[in-house]
């Protein structure tokens, strides 16, 4: 066991770096900071602009930059803002809170939802409620998050004005923020559930059960469900580890306060070490939740710490 965690954690990191280091190598391609943030602002000369790009720290030589990112990681120091000057660190504390909210409420409410239907759908099956059902999950996966919440604010926040359109100031703030990525999620769980329980319905001791004469709520949801969770728990947390990367867009166009609008600012303000900084929390919390996915599986599963 103590050679699958190492194994782990040493692939965990060599992501973590991989992507800071992709990251920060492109967002040095969209151009030179100390240029975007004084356009308009009157007639700069090279020395003027030597000397900004000294204060900002973007006149040594990438791998220097890259290195000392590195260095303010391990210490949870991201630098200072390019925009506002405020503490990196900061602005990613604040934001951290409202995306991992975000993504509780919609991975929560595509299981309430999910499960119950993914069900209905394996003890119908061929039936018209299965069909019904894996119609409307097939429309589900069709949709785009990004069109699927412009819609819902245009319906209830525009036409109907029963919902706010962004922010989070009141409850009713998260209404449509978490359907939009619940939805999607429900879509994809709804066909999981459904072929894991039609394998796991037709096995022996499902069928000893109801020889039994156990109801079939007890028999579905105490043995049948109990039986082929750990494949559902296991996809459940690496889905939400990618819930935090397609969070992003959801959040720009609903105004939340999360990673995904700070990431948006920072990538039209040029503000290397701000978008840094999210990239790299991003990427942080999706490796360790892949990670404890990977343990929590490789300690009841045996056979996958031989992988």
């Amino acid at each position: 066991m103590a050679g699958f965690l190492i194994k782990r954690v040493f692939q965990a990191i060599f992501v973590v770096i991989a992507v800071t280091l992709l990251v920060s190598f492109a967002i040095r391609l969209t151009g030179d900071p100390a240029v975007t943030m004084f356009q308009g602002g009157g007639s700069m000369t090279e020395e003027d602009l030597a000397r900004i790009r000294q204060a900002l720290g973007v006149d040594k030589p990438f791998l220097t930059q890259y290195l000392l990112f590195l260095k303010g990681l391990l210490t949870l120091d991201f630098g200072r803002s390019f925009a506002g000057g405020a503490p990196v660190s900061t602005l990613l504390a604040q934001a951290m809170g409202p995306t991992l909210l975000l993504a509780f409420l919609s991975i929560a409410l595509s299981i309430v939802v999910s499960i119950p239907l993914g069900i209905k759908a394996a003890t119908s099956r061929g039936r018209w409620s299965d069909q019904m059902i894996r119609i409307f999950s097939l429309i589900g996966l069709s949709f785009p998050n990004f069109w699927l919440a412009t819609m819902l604010v245009l319906l209830f926040a525009i036409t109907l004005g029963w919902l706010p359109p962004s922010g989070m100031s009141t409850w009713q703030s998260y209404v449509m923020p978490a359907f939009t990525m619940g939805l999607i999620l429900t879509a994809t769980n709804v066909r999981l559930v459904r072929t894991t329980m039609l394998e796991t319905l037709g096995s022996q001791y499902v069928m000893v059960a109801r020889a039994k004469g156990l109801s079939e709520r007890k028999v579905l949801y105490k043995h049948a469900l109990r039986n082929c969770a750990i494949p559902l728990i296991t996809y459940f947390g690496i889905q939400f580890g990618g819930l935090l990367g397609g969070i992003v867009v959801v959040e720009r166009v609903f105004n939340w306060p999360g990673l995904g609008t700070l990431a948006f600012d920072a990538v039209a303000a040029r503000d290397y070490p701000l978008l840094q900084g999210v990239i790299t929390v991003l990427s942080l919390l999706i490796v360790a939740v892949n990670l404890l996915v990977d343990i929590a599986y490789g300690l009841v599963d045996p056979r996958v710490r031989t992988e």
